[in-house]
């Protein structure tokens, strides 16, 4: 058993202690072993500052001290309400999944992303067309979908436009969500999540949104036993959707910029994986239409050329440089003291751009780009 392993072992067992303690209102002996709990879940943090667990260790951590502190008030000044403050560590309910359910999505649309269009026919094939007509796929369809690659390239997005199209309920999870609601039980939460979503899917389509998906479906080095039964509970419930036999419209849209992370079984359970790249140069001259189209832009500015010396920006790449330079003009206009009501900044230039950019280089390393296609070659499957 590894040194993270043993720890983790260690503060679950003085959290279920500590949470007994707490419920049978024994607040000092409650006390004594949250102090402990927090004491290995730090040790944690400190020795692997690195491993994907490392913020749920200190959520979990920052949630004891403030009980502690909640049960050190109650004890040193005797107050009364003891029974009705407790509730940090009740075992999460229906209601509290429910919290992760987006009710109001991005009003997002196929047409407002730019380029993609291969990703989003393979998207619509996979879950737009089987929800519209399921009689006409008897041999099932794709539940489990992969969208990986660069950060801030529409991951996010298409995620967001197709639960628009199908007017989906769209539950939203992360490894917070899923692992710090309570420590040793988080694969509860998991089964939880998927019998709202099946719950939901019987009035309309329900889809699954993993943000960073490799956080709680990637291989680690130093295993802990959380991370393992999450794991397994999320190929269980996976298995249950896919089933050809079942016409269930749960889907489950995985998003990572680190793929090579994810385990074999993921994924194989992963029917589609699609490959979410930087915007080549034409997609990159739409995308600056699209963030320029409500600024004053003198004659002089040339997207094209724009487009052309942005090789290799992600989509988010280049909005940051437009509101760059959308400051640059609305900082002066502040700085002149003329801010009346009617004063407009004046015009962007293509010098304006020019030379922010100067200061600028794409988000995306070369050697990541050829590590997604090295992957996407070894694992397509649009």
């Amino acid at each position: 058993m590894s040194g993270l392993e043993e720890l983790e072992k260690i503060a679950v067992r003085y959290a279920q202690e500590a949470v007994d303690l707490d419920r049978q209102g024994k607040r000092k002996e409650a006390i004594a072993a949250y102090k402990r709990a927090v004491d290995c879940l730090l040790k944690l943090v400190h020795a692997y500052p690195n491993h994907n667990l490392t913020r749920f260790f200190i959520q979990r951590a920052k949630t004891y001290e403030m009980r502690i502190k909640l049960l050190e008030d109650i004890w040193i000044n005797g107050k009364s309400d003891y029974e009705a403050s407790y509730g940090s560590e009740q075992e999460p309910q229906k209601d509290q999944i429910d919290n992760l359910i987006i009710r109001e999505l991005p009003n997002v649309h196929w047409n407002e992303i730019v380029g993609l269009e291969e990703a989003k026919r393979a998207i619509r094939q996979a879950i737009v067309y089987p929800s519209l007509r399921p009689n006409l796929f008897p041999l099932g369809w794709p539940r489990g979908i992969l969208l990986f690659g660069p950060p801030g390239c529409g991951k996010t997005l298409l995620a967001a436009a197709v639960a628009n199209e199908i007017k989906a309920t769209f539950i939203s999870v992360d490894a917070a969500s899923v692992m710090s609601k309570w420590l040793g039980e988080a694969e509860k939460n998991v089964a939880r999540i998927f019998k709202v979503a099946r719950e939901r899917a019987k009035r309309a389509p329900s889809i699954i949104f993993i943000d960073e998906v490799d956080s709680l479906m990637g291989t680690n080095r130093l295993e802990v036993g959380g991370e393992v039964r999450v794991r397994n509970q999320f190929l269980k419930e996976m298995d249950g959707i896919i089933d050809k036999k079942k016409s269930i419209h749960v889907y489950v849209i995985g998003s990572t910029n680190k793929p090579w992370r994810l385990d074999g079984p993921f994924i194989r359970r992963f029917q589609k994986r699609i490959y979410i790249p930087p915007p080549d140069r034409r997609n990159r001259l739409g995308i600056f239409k699209l963030y320029t189209k409500d600024l004053r832009l003198s004659e002089d500015v040339d997207l094209k050329e724009l487009a052309r010396l942005t090789e290799g920006f992600s989509g988010s790449d280049i909005l940051d440089l437009c509101q760059s330079v959308q400051l640059r003009v609305n900082s002066e206009l502040f700085e002149s003291g003329e801010i009346g009501e009617e004063a407009l900044p004046r015009e962007i230039t293509m010098q304006d751009f020019l030379e922010v950019l100067r200061d600028r280089k794409t988000s995306i390393p070369k050697k990541t780009l050829e590590a997604y296609e090295r992957w996407f070659r070894r694992f397509e499957a649009l």
